[in-house]
């Protein structure tokens, strides 16, 4: 039986830019879970996957998605203990084996000429210093940012199988 689903967040955390966080259409990943908590008055986290897994070893077939959402971890330093890290994650260890195994995946569990959309946060670690651990360039995005938004939205498309 075919997936019914067709978009993949490898890493959704809690789903921030989603406009529905609940799309139906979509299989939504983290390596955590973590239920409804107030971290300040009035203001919730909650990250609730679909399925639990490692961004670097999805559990899915290959050529599975039409589109994949990686919007993986970007802080290095962040307290571990900090509403960042909760929010966001931390890149530990072989971080850059570790993206670039995720970008993999990503292109992996993609059926042909699916697309992958890429987010990364240069608040510590630019961009330039990513975009080498892939295996292709990006299509399109946004290669200048505004001074105070330090996020790029980049799009990549996955070859024809051969």
């Amino acid at each position: 039986m075919e997936n019914e689903k067709k978009i993949v967040d490898v890493c959704c955390g809690s789903k921030m830019f989603w406009f529905d966080k609940n799309n139906s259409a979509t299989e939504f990943c983290d390596n955590r879970t973590i239920t409804k908590t107030e971290y300040y008055p009035n203001r919730y986290i909650e990250i609730s996957p679909d399925t639990v897994c490692d961004f670097t070893n999805l559990p899915f077939p290959d050529n599975t998605f039409y589109l994949a959402v990686f919007d993986p971890p970007h802080l290095e330093r962040v307290g571990e203990s900090s509403i960042m890290f909760i929010k966001y994650g931390k890149l530990k260890g072989d971080w850059r084996t570790m993206l670039s195994s995720g970008f993999d995946e990503c292109m992996r569990v993609l059926k042909p000429n699916g697309v992958l959309i890429f987010k990364w946060s240069e608040v510590q670690i630019p961009l330039s210093e990513i975009l080498p651990l892939f295996n292709q360039d990006p299509l399109f995005g946004n290669r200048r940012i505004a001074k105070n938004n330090k996020t790029h939205w980049l799009c990549f498309m996955k070859g024809e199988e051969k």
